[in-house]
């Protein structure tokens, strides 16, 4: 059997954040012993914690919320491509990889180890490779960070480029121990109606 690989991150009172951004917390509103029937929980979390994707609105205020964004773009084929080492990515990196017809795109560079600290500097999708991505077929780039700029970025150059050339983001898999080759992905936000951004289980399976 072709099992499913879970690339998402743990959701826990452990998850790194961005620095003063909301924590992640859960904890039982009613207990079954208290109700007489259920346990019932409440998370409190930012929607930019651990996997998840970036809504335009996110970066734009004139951009898509969660809720108007193309399913279709979440679920369906994709290529694992490994950059170890990489400080960024861009034309160079991606020229020797072969990535033509792949509308799905996942990047793992090992360059965030430690997913209960929040790193202080990883590899950074350089703008220019936005057309690039889209003259070869790509809709979706997921990354092993938690952003596809530089983490000091007020202007967000990569996240505007990409969107201005239909290319979705996906932030924060874990590929680990996920060799390259080409998988089914689904990595499907929740619907939310006023969101920039939603957290996702992904998950994938090598492609038969």
């Amino acid at each position: 059997m072709n099992s499913w690989i879970d690339i998402s991150q743990r959701l826990d009172e452990k998850a790194a954040v961005w620095p003063g951004d909301t924590p992640f917390s859960y904890r039982l509103n009613w207990g079954k012993r208290d109700s007489g029937s259920v346990n019932v929980g409440q998370i409190t979390m930012s929607v930019h914690t651990g996997t998840h994707i970036d809504a335009p609105f996110h970066f734009d205020d004139e951009g898509k919320r969660v809720i108007e964004l193309d399913l279709d773009v979440y679920i369906g084929r994709a290529r694992v491509i490994h950059l170890p080492g990489t400080d960024r990515i861009g034309l160079n990196e991606l020229n020797s990889i072969g990535i033509e017809g792949v509308n799905r795109l996942l990047i793992y560079t090992g360059a965030w180890r430690d997913r209960s600290v929040f790193p202080e500097n990883i590899p950074h999708v350089q703008p220019e490779a936005a057309a690039y991505l889209s003259e070869k077929g790509v809709r979706l780039i997921g990354l092993d960070l938690p952003s596809v700029d530089p983490l000091d970025s007020k202007e967000l150059p990569a996240h505007h480029r990409l969107t201005r050339y239909g290319i979705h983001i996906l932030e924060g898999i874990v590929l680990d121990d996920v060799p390259p080759g080409d998988y089914e992905l689904a990595a499907l936000p929740l619907p939310l109606a006023e969101a920039d951004g939603s957290p996702v289980r992904a998950v994938l399976r090598k492609c038969r």
